[in-house]
């Protein structure tokens, strides 16, 4: 039997269609996938993404554990709240996941995992953590709201208590408040302005339903997919796994290089990939006439090179196919590809991502790079 969120009873009122998703039922939409990416563009949107691995990480040596293990560092987070984004990799600098890492109060963190590698990451955690002066506790009792689009920063104001609503509302991007076991945090998956907010299962029904009487919109697992990939946002699985590293996939920019000294998991391989020229680059794909492209496509280019698409879909605010491609690095120079959709090959161009941000198309910026 899958795995239950907080919102699960609330998710049926909605008329959501429930669908299993890595161990979760899960709602993929609730009447309209479109409507639910236009309601982010243009307004509000709900999400419920519980599902995702929330894991606590303490102990004396906490900070130092987290320095070894990610391509980023920790050591950049300054005051509670602060956030980063990184790559989490094996010892060829493949990425086992992607994660946020918060910094608490006390020198301790929160970390946000993909559902989906929820027991291989813990494995892999708790294999490294090696004594007793590291602790990771995996939190069950949190669930995880995102509110997301233009209007998020007035619902937000409007539903949450004065002090923490006014706190949220001032913070920078990748910034956190914390009350108790609340952490309010403008972050989020879709390429617009909004916030996460993870706090205890008891209180999730009731801020759901509050943010939504305040006209946010629930929105589902499809739209949040679309929205995602019009925003460029890689999704662990598709457009990265343990078989590429962060410089082939367009996150070379999640890699802190500085303090030299800093030796953490895969920094050797991933060196030597940057001192020869890494042989794959991500590239954005928009498509010049009708067709959807979908994950694992051929790429064609004049010279015969192929690249293959990892994440492909149809853009509700475009009203155009798109995709996120791996392409050979001899072929950047190139502006234009073709698809190989059902036995027949489709023109697209390239952008540099992302294809869609804050509701605007971005899909007259072509590139050579």
């Amino acid at each position: 039997m899958n795995h239950r969120t907080a919102l699960y009873d609330l998710h049926l009122e909605w008329g959501a269609k429930m669908v299993p998703f890595a161990g979760w039922d899960m709602p993929l939409h609730y009447g309209s996938q479109i409507a639910e990416h236009h309601a982010v563009r243009r307004g509000t949107g709900l999400f419920d993404v519980s599902h995702m691995a929330v894991v606590d990480i303490a102990g004396p040596d906490a900070r130092l554990f987290l320095r070894r293990l990610f391509a980023n560092d920790v050591a950049k987070l300054e005051r509670p709240g602060q956030a980063l984004y990184s790559c989490m990799l094996n010892e060829a600098a493949g990425i086992i996941d992607d994660l946020i890492a918060y910094l608490r109060p006390g020198g301790r963190y929160r970390l946000v995992m993909n559902a989906g590698n929820r027991e291989r990451d813990l494995a892999w955690l708790r294999a490294r953590a090696g004594n007793d002066r590291v602790h990771i506790r995996e939190r069950h009792n949190l669930a995880i709201l995102a509110l997301q689009g233009p209007g998020a920063e007035a619902i937000l104001r409007q539903v949450l208590d004065k002090s923490l609503g006014e706190a949220a509302a001032e913070l920078d991007p990748f910034c956190g408040v914390w009350k108790g076991e609340w952490l309010v945090a403008r972050t989020g998956y879709t390429g617009e302005d909004g916030y996460e907010l993870i706090l205890p299962n008891t209180a999730a029904l009731e801020l759901a339903t509050e943010f939504c009487a305040a006209g946010a919109v629930p929105v589902g697992l499809g739209a949040r997919d679309t929205l995602r990939l019009e925003a460029a946002l890689n999704l662990h699985g598709s457009d990265m796994d343990e078989s590429v590293n962060p410089l082939e996939t367009g996150l070379g920019w999640t890699v802190a290089w500085e303090p030299e000294e800093r030796e953490f998991v895969g920094r050797r391989a991933l060196a030597a990939c940057r001192e020869r020229g890494a042989a794959w680059r991500r590239a954005g794909l928009i498509l010049d006439g009708p067709g959807i492209p979908r994950g694992g496509q051929a790429v064609l280019f004049p010279n015969a090179a192929k690249g293959v698409v990892t994440s492909g879909g149809f853009s509700p605010t475009l009203a155009k196919g798109i995709a996120l491609a791996r392409i050979p690095t001899d072929c950047v120079g190139a502006d234009t590809a073709e698809i190989e959709i059902r036995g027949r090959k489709v023109l697209a161009h390239r952008i540099r991502p992302p294809f869609v941000t804050r509701g605007a198309g971005l899909q007259g910026e072509e590139v050579v790079a």
